[in-house]
């Protein structure tokens, strides 16, 4: 073992330091500053090097966590990197936006013995962003290109991921995707204050330096059908990710000023990029003066509440069902939002939208949490005539995400799909009952987090690698 780790017991824990709230406050740039290399090192020596590495067990991707921070702490940095990408596309994504306290970092060893964890997601955003500026970070290199060619539908961190490892494999990889940029969620759904987009935006150069195509602003259904995208190639992996959003069915909810979240995310997301958005420009879609309520306790009510604090709200107020400590949502991002001034209505549940012709007012009943469900958690129940109103300009909407028809957006209505909507595929090879189409990520698992996107997009592309072969061998005997 070396002499530079086991150091939780003399070093403290510590992160990145955050900007200033009320500096933070003025704009949309990351919060968190960069580690310096003296501190990187200090607390990755922190590291206890477990036996059996809880962290690495709550990884998704089953990230060798131990060892890329003992490497780190040697001063390796580039053999740290190298490890840390091995089992992740999309390192430096997921350094920021990992909800860390839920995954590695709550299950660590030291964590649990009261010294703190060590600052696994810190450290991997500065592994990679180091990485980038040594210029360590190179585009895939194929040493034999394959005739085999693969169409990836959704430009998200499932497709990404997938096009990047069977690129790396010789395949001839076309990404289509019905917006104007790759990256899906990662470009249009998470601020720039937990995620630039030159992160992004860097990431998929990168891909497209190493000769996958992108097709943007592509509408399968539209643009083209499914069938005869299968007919284009090879294999086909549907990563459309689901952007439906869940409705709330109340009275007055066809009022003007109620959104969905997408819809208001998005629209800040492109003012940011430098696009004109008439809604924003116009004032519809911008909360600057205005009473904003955001309804939903997950980490895209935070991103709702945030951003409405950057844009200068009057005020900002979230509406949640259950308690703080039942909340889905990182409780990071709870503190952050606390700490800009986001007001917290914990055990409260919408009733009504009232308004003339937009919403004016909401009406409110208060919640007490009752007997566990079937998922365990506590039941929220109404408690009657607990109703009491708030004061609203915008209401955002930020309850969760649906599937899309997708046999009847792609025109392919033999695609088979679950009760919920998301896409039916064998366990194990992760194949739709249609030859050839596979799928993965949230359009299969239902709305989850990046890094298990990640997660599904490398597995699909291991699975589709197994077809081709098999493929390929197919027509070699034919021939």
């Amino acid at each position: 073992m070396s002499s530079k780790m086991l150091k939780f017991v003399e070093i403290g824990q510590q992160t990145p330091p955050k900007r200033e709230v009320d500096n933070r406050k003025g704009d949309f740039n990351e919060i968190y500053d960069e580690f310096l290399t003296q501190k990187a090192q200090e607390q990755s020596s922190r590291c206890s090097q477990c036996g059996v590495p809880f962290c690495q067990v709550h990884c998704p991707l089953s990230n060798n966590i131990p060892d890329w921070l003992k490497l780190t702490a040697e001063g390796r940095l580039k053999e740290a990197y190298e490890l840390s990408q091995s089992t992740n596309n999309m390192p430096e994504v997921c350094g920021r936006i990992c909800p860390q306290d839920r995954l590695c970092e709550g299950n660590c060893v030291i964590e649990q013995s009261g010294h703190g964890t060590v600052t696994i997601g810190s450290m991997e955003k500065y592994i990679t962003d180091n990485a980038w500026e040594q210029g360590w970070v190179k585009p895939i290199s194929v040493k034999l290109d394959k005739d085999q060619s693969v169409g990836i539908i959704g430009a998200g961190p499932a497709g990404l991921a997938a096009a990047e490892q069977l690129r790396k494999d010789g395949y001839k990889i076309t990404v289509y995707d019905r917006y104007d940029r790759a990256g899906g969620l990662l470009i249009y759904g998470i601020p720039n204050f937990k995620l630039e987009k030159h992160v992004v935006q860097r990431r998929t150069k990168l891909l497209k330096d190493g000769g996958i195509e992108f097709v943007q602003n592509f509408e399968v259904g539209k643009d083209a059908t499914l069938d005869q995208l299968r007919k284009k190639h090879d294999a086909i992996l549907i990563a459309t990710g689901v952007y439906k959003p869940r409705e709330v069915d109340l009275p007055g909810n066809d009022l003007d000023n109620i959104f969905p979240a997408m819809e208001f995310l998005t629209a800040s997301n492109k003012k940011g990029l430098g696009d004109k958005v008439e809604l924003f420009d116009n004032g519809i879609l911008n909360a600057e003066g205005k009473d904003v309520v955001v309804i939903g306790g997950g980490d895209t009510a935070m991103d709702c509440v945030r951003t409405s604090v950057r844009q200068k709200a009057k005020s900002v107020k979230c509406l949640y069902r259950r308690d703080k400590e039942n909340m889905p949502g990182s409780s990071r991002e709870v503190a952050n939002a606390e700490e800009e001034g986001v007001e917290f209505v914990w055990l409260s549940s919408p009733k009504e939208f009232k308004g003339k012709n937009k919403i004016e007012n909401l009406v409110v009943d208060q919640i007490q949490l009752g007997e566990p469900d079937e998922s365990g958690r506590r039941r929220p129940e109404i408690q009657e005539g607990s109703e009491f109103e708030i004061k609203a300009d915008m209401v955002i909407k930020a309850l969760g995400f649906d599937p899309e028809d997708l046999p009847n957006l792609f025109d392919s209505k033999e695609l088979q799909v679950t009760k919920w909507g998301t896409i039916k595929t064998d366990f194990d090879t992760m194949e739709t009952n249609l030859k050839g189409v596979f799928a993965a990520g949230d359009i299969v698992r239902g709305a989850s987090l990046v890094v298990w996107a990640i997660k599904d997009g490398r597995e699909a592309a291991a699975s589709m690698k197994n077809y081709l072969q098999e493929l390929d061998i197919k027509k070699t005997k034919v021939a």
